[in-house]
């Protein structure tokens, strides 16, 4: 009697002495049940806690966002303001030349149109460039005008199996696209 009541005196004693349950477990509990007893307790005291932490806000919750005052739909511009489309269409911001070029010589079969599509790609031209049914090739560029100029410049010179005889270069309104392509024969 008077050793189960020193085991059970000693076994409260080392409760109140270890607070961490696990060391109170290894003390009283043979270490084979230790893992057994000991995980599901783990796994309980953590999904007991899960509630209490905050796992995802929604965008829309409104701790998040705060949705500033819309400003009133009719009020009046400020004076030094300028309307809205005026920097899309004064000529000045950003000059564009278009022309169409011509060019004569041997000129088809030596991949000249493939070296104009690379050539105006570089420099940023907009355009196309096509074989036409005389034997010559005909080319528009859009862009700014020292690149247009550069690009006249080349298309004298051409690929390294080109010889260029002569080349007609216009002022031209034709809507140049949205990037360069190479077009079929006309």
């Amino acid at each position: 009697m008077a050793s189960t009541v020193t085991q059970l005196g000693h076994s409260i004693f080392k409760s109140q002495i270890f607070r961490n349950h696990r060391e109170r477990w290894k003390h009283t509990i043979p270490k084979n049940v230790i893992h057994r007893r000991l995980i599901p307790l783990s796994f309980l005291l953590l999904s007991h806690h899960l509630h209490l932490r905050p796992r995802y806000l929604p965008i829309n919750h409104p701790n998040l966002l705060s949705i500033p005052p819309l400003p009133p739909m009719f009020r009046p511009r400020s004076p030094h303001l300028s309307p809205p489309m005026s920097s899309l269409t004064s000529p000045d911001s950003n000059p564009t030349k278009t022309v169409r070029v011509v060019v004569k010589g041997r000129v088809q079969g030596v991949f000249y149109r493939n070296w104009t599509v690379e050539n105006a790609m570089q420099l940023g031209l907009k355009g196309w460039v096509r074989n036409r049914r005389d034997g010559s090739v005909e080319a528009l560029f859009s862009g700014s005008p020292d690149k247009v100029q550069e690009m006249e410049q080349r298309c004298r010179r051409g690929p390294p199996d080109a010889m260029v005889t002569g080349l007609e270069v216009s002022p031209c309104s034709d809507d140049p696209g949205t990037g360069f392509q190479c077009k079929s024969t006309v």
